[in-house]
């Protein structure tokens, strides 16, 4: 996949999102006088109701067609079906082994989608006719998921270590991401993009307000094991801050002082970046197997998957996790080994054993 490129800036700076997509190849040169020149209408739909990651993620995939367009001659807003076709054929992906290999089925979905995504964003705004990906044929997506779940035994270890570990502010604050990543089933996003103010009282529960999917405002109930940790992170933080608890402000999980770089006062988010590697890190101290392909949707699977497991109903797991589409809660969060012990065969085994003699 081709990223043009260094995302630059923060969520939603607009002069960040010009400046990238300045540099996506294929279109015509920007128009400060047209506002709605198809450079400044990109701009404003990576910037719309978008999540930093999600705006990575359509930025790489508009700059991989863009891309592939400059190299063949294909003026973008003349591409027929046939194009996309024969474009997504060669979509590839670069593995850690710097060896480029052709791109997953679920890859070459993902792309397609971003690619088209930004078409109908320019079909609204009446600068094309067509969406040439629309009727482009997508590959079929394997319904399971491949990505990792925690079992209750190792999500409980990774937790308990977490907080056992917990001496310094720093410390306090790791064991307060893990708790709130594995007991609330969060987006990265959501977490990192929470601040302190995001905090209330509602009917009795402490709940965090925070940012889904698409921008939409929701909010989760903290439980008393994802609280504790948190309180005393954010206790620790107001005394060095020398104010109240109460007082405090700026991101509900912060970066510290530097100890020797002034230049480094913390106050900052955390970086999805930080996020995973504390992740990693603890799983790795707290010696949980596969802690290097741990992730923070790890977590959120494992929420879900444990909920699952223990029969709570798939439509509270889907509003908890906020998907969409129920599908994606029962297709990529209903855990293998659990699918396998509720399968029906083991009913008609009972059934026909009772006919065979117990056999």
């Amino acid at each position: 996949m081709t990223e043009l490129a260094p995302w630059g800036g923060s969520r939603g700076d607009l002069e960040d999102l010009a400046e990238a997509v300045s540099l996506l190849p294929a279109l015509p040169p920007a128009d400060p006088g047209d506002r709605y020149a198809i450079r400044h209408v990109t701009v404003l739909w990576l910037k719309a109701d978008k999540s930093e990651h999600t705006q990575r993620a359509y930025y790489a995939d508009l700059a991989a067609w863009l891309s592939w367009c400059q190299r063949t001659g294909l003026d973008p807003l003349k591409a027929r079906r046939a194009d996309v076709d024969a474009w997504k054929t060669t979509l590839t992906v670069t593995g850690r082994d710097g060896v480029p290999r052709p791109a997953a089925p679920s890859t070459v979905a993902r792309t397609l989608a971003g690619v088209s995504s930004w078409y109908r964003y320019l079909q609204s705004n009446d600068v094309t006719e067509r969406n040439p990906v629309a009727a482009a044929g997508r590959p079929k997506r394997d319904r399971t998921s491949p990505l990792p779940a925690l079992d209750e035994k190792a999500t409980a270890t990774l937790l308990d270590h977490a907080e056992r570990r917990a001496r310094s502010e720093a410390s306090w604050r790791d064991a307060a991401l893990v708790a709130l990543l594995f007991y609330t089933g969060l987006r990265v996003s959501g977490i990192t993009g929470a601040q302190v103010s995001d905090l209330a009282i509602d009917a009795g529960h402490t709940i965090l307000r925070y940012t889904g999917k698409g921008g939409r405002r929701d909010f989760v109930p903290l439980v008393a094991p994802a609280l504790r940790p948190l309180r005393r992170y954010l206790e620790l933080r107001a005394e060095r801050e020398h104010r109240g608890l109460d007082d405090l402000a700026g991101p509900l999980l912060a970066t510290t002082p530097h100890p020797h770089d002034r230049s480094k006062p913390g106050g900052k988010p955390l970086r999805q970046r930080d996020v995973w590697q504390t992740l990693r890190r603890l799983a790795a101290e707290a010696g949980i197997p596969g802690a290097a392909s741990i992730s923070p949707h790890t977590a959120r699977r494992t929420t879900g998957t444990l909920l699952l497991a223990h029969d709570v109903p798939v439509q509270k797991v889907q509003d908890l996790l906020g998907h969409a589409d129920i599908r994606t809660t029962r297709d990529h969060y209903d855990a293998h080994r659990h699918k396998l012990d509720s399968s029906p065969v083991h009913t008609l085994a009972q059934i026909l054993a009772e006919r065979r003699g117990g056999k």
